[in-house]
């Protein structure tokens, strides 16, 4: 078989290496969705009244853990093995998902479309990293 000239070259990435990305991209969503919920009117002025859904050490501290879990993803992604590696993203895609679609479902409001958006956006990348995960390849026998 020949390649033309213009064909590009391709390269198989890893699977760690796919699922640390998409767990990346995940994150970015996350920080973007916050970010830009600042610019929802009135949200400020909630801010520096107290009254958000984060009001109190406990609801913050929560939101912490959760929010934790998908920035060490990335690394465990990485450094994981094969079997623990699998079961991690398949539990927390599955989690994250759920959470993303409930959120996306809530969201529905004029001034929210972008949240929603963005959270359908984070269940598609979190069902692509349960897939990858599912569909891990078997290590080949000699």
């Amino acid at each position: 078989m020949r390649q033309t000239v213009n064909e590009l070259e391709d390269y198989k990435v890893n699977l760690k290496i796919k699922l640390a990305f998409l767990w990346t991209a995940v994150m970015f969503c996350y920080i973007y969705g916050d970010y830009f919920e600042l610019y929802v009117p009135s949200k400020m002025a909630d801010f520096i009244s107290g009254d958000t859904i984060l009001n109190n050490p406990l609801k913050l501290f929560s939101a912490s853990v959760l929010l934790a879990i998908p920035a060490c993803m990335i690394f465990l992604s990485i450094f994981l093995k094969p079997r623990s590696n699998r079961i991690l993203n398949i539990v927390f895609g599955v989690f994250f998902t759920c959470i993303m679609l409930l959120i996306a479902v809530r969201s529905l409001t004029q001034w929210y479309t972008f949240y929603v958006f963005l959270a359908i956006l984070e269940s598609v990348i979190t069902s692509l990293i349960v897939w990858y995960a599912i569909k891990w390849p078997k290590a080949k026998s000699e």
